[in-house]
């Protein structure tokens, strides 16, 4: 006979075995999307004072997730840029994850505790969060909240020997999950629907200590908030959704999410971006499922207990942050995505496995039972690789994106930056023109489409693409120095423009503050398409001086060329 431990140690074996398994393509995958931002390109990785920066200051090149980058520190010592290291210490949380699922489902009593684990461990949708290295900060949250609930069942358990320091203990636990992730301070919910599970009395005093919990959960939030609206830029008519119609959005991202659970198919890295309008009468139908769905819980309830109560409250509060009520930066590409789920769907996931479990005690034996959950974690674990697969580098993943979801404009302007690298230019032109047309509002995609017009010598096309920029994005110093050079230096003298030249270098070199050689360079440039050699010449001689004092010697040498052209009275010509 096996000891509780024995079951224990092979029950948490096989979820680790059955993760690094499934995710086999996802070993040896390469880099996607933001993960230079995050690691290659993250100079506080680097930086002698890096930790200190991590914790201290708001240079975190993302959202404030010090636990997160903290980790990508070490990491970056051990590994340096080879994403393998970071890829396995992904997989390895999510699998430690799994493990404390079942954990805390055998502590709350659930059937199937084992199963709501291989479900979490295996499902696809869980391959955004496992599978992107960016992803880090999911992983690792849902480590610390998952310890933080297990710390809780045992603070409220009357059985427990000194419960305060459990209490500590999940506090402790909770302040590092919101250090890796901020959507953890939806978990004060869980420790109140944790104690309505359990029969607990949920008396003022229960409150207080979750209330703990909770001021920590809303400072931390608000942290997020503030930087999604000024720093991640979380304005502009797609952020601008009134009451209505973000309730429309909740209602129809919750039964989206829902869908993925139970149906795991097409899934992708940008699905397609809803158009949300109060005077559709088609989206209150998602109001009104909702409504139904309510109602039939509540009547079941005799026959279910708290359990689907407890489980849906848990899916829908977790996803609330994520929900549309909070306009988030990402929101410009898509309204949901796979790895906002990620704590959301132990709920649901959990509930699946009670009900099977129930279901096969009821209906079926040993064996049936076995057949059943072997086929369905077969099946969850072959989508999985296949899902995975998808994550081996960008290149496959814009592909398959663009497989499944034609319309997403984000995926057609990263392939176009992935065609360019590779020197396929007019290839990149294509996509960038699919995305411009899918979203002509996002001026990233313009200044894009216009370095490549310019690489293939169309400088009219581009000198268009930078005022499209313009238009969208208007005080952005980098444009206006690329335009305002084109305007100034163009060998066709129909799409040449000093006056304007000069404008718009002038206004660059004031958001620099004067001090960029490059920029200078641009307005000496432009000075001499008016006639205006002395400033030229005045203007060059200073872009000369900052470039040698700063090191950038090849520049230096241009814009001496560049002077001696000036004082010759002649312009530049592109």
């Amino acid at each position: 006979m096996k000891t509780e431990a024995q079951r224990g140690w092979w029950g948490g074996l096989a979820l680790m075995v059955a993760v690094l398994a499934a995710y086999g393509p996802a070993w040896h995958a390469g880099y996607i999307w933001d993960d230079d931002v995050y690691v290659t390109t993250n100079r506080l990785l680097t930086m002698p004072d890096g930790l200190r920066r991590i914790w201290f200051s708001l240079q975190s090149p993302s959202q404030y997730f010090p636990l997160t980058y903290t980790t990508f520190y070490f990491e970056r010592m051990l590994w340096g840029d080879n994403p393998a290291g970071y890829h396995i210490v992904n997989l390895l949380l999510h699998g430690a994850n799994a493990v404390l699922l079942w954990r805390l489902l055998l502590r709350l009593q659930v059937p199937g505790a084992w199963l709501g684990a291989a479900l979490l461990a295996l499902h696809p949708v869980q391959v955004e969060s496992a599978a992107w290295i960016t992803e880090r900060k999911n992983v690792l949250m849902g480590l610390f909240f998952l310890l933080t609930l297990l710390a809780w069942v045992r603070f409220i358990d009357e059985k427990t020997k000194s419960p305060w320091r459990y209490y500590v203990l999940a506090l402790l636990c909770y302040l590092l999950s919101l250090s890796a992730k901020t959507t953890a301070c939806t978990l004060p919910v869980a420790l109140v629907l944790i104690l309505w599970l359990q029969k607990n009395p949920i008396t003022v005093k229960r409150l207080g200590q979750a209330g703990a919990f909770l001021v920590l959960g809303i400072g931390m939030g608000l942290v997020t908030v503030w930087w999604e609206r000024f720093h991640q830029g979380t304005e502009g008519k797609m952020f601008h959704l009134g009451l209505v119609e973000r309730v429309l959005l909740a209602n129809r991202a919750l039964w989206f999410y829902l869908g993925k659970l139970l149906w795991p198919v097409n899934l992708s890295f940008s699905y397609p971006h809803w158009k949300i309008s109060a005077q559709d009468p088609l989206a209150y139908a998602w109001i009104l499922l909702t409504l139904v769905a309510i109602v039939l819980v509540w009547r079941l309830r005799r026959w279910t207990g708290r359990s689907v109560e407890v489980a849906l409250l848990y899916f829908a509060a977790t996803l609330s942050p994520l929900l549309g009520f909070i306009m988030l930066y990402t929101f410009a590409y898509s309204y949901v995505a796979d790895h906002y789920q990620y704590m959301a769907c132990l709920g649901p996931l959990a509930l699946i496995a009670a009900g099977l479990e129930l279901a096969m005690r009821k209906w079926g034996n040993s064996i049936i039972r076995s057949i059943v959950y072997a086929a369905l974690l077969i099946t969850l674990g072959t989508l999985t690789w296949i899902q995975s697969a998808t994550y081996a580098n960008a290149e496959t993943l814009w592909d398959a994106t663009v497989r499944r979801n034609p319309d997403s404009w984000l995926a057609h302007n990263e392939m176009g930056i992935l065609l360019r690298r590779e020197g396929h230019v007019n290839e990149a032109i294509t996509q960038y023109q699919a995305a411009a047309a899918l979203n002509p509002d996002n001026d990233s995609i313009h200044f894009n489409l216009a370095r490549a017009q310019l690489q293939v010598g169309h400088v009219g096309d581009a000198i268009i693409e930078y005022n499209q920029v313009l238009r969208i994005k208007p005080a952005d110093a980098e444009t206006e120095n690329n335009l305002a050079w084109l305007l100034a230096t163009a060998s066709d003298a129909s799409m040449r423009n000093g006056e304007r030249a000069v404008r718009l270098a002038e206004e660059a070199n004031r958001r620099t503050n004067g001090k960029n050689p490059v920029i200078l360079g641009t307005l000496a440039a432009a000075f001499a398409e008016t006639g205006e050699f002395p400033d030229a010449i005045q203007t060059a001689r200073t872009a000369m001086e900052i470039a040698q004092a700063t090191g950038q010697t090849q520049l230096a040498a241009q814009l001496a060329a560049q002077l001696r052209r000036y004082e010759a009275g002649q312009p530049m010509r592109q």
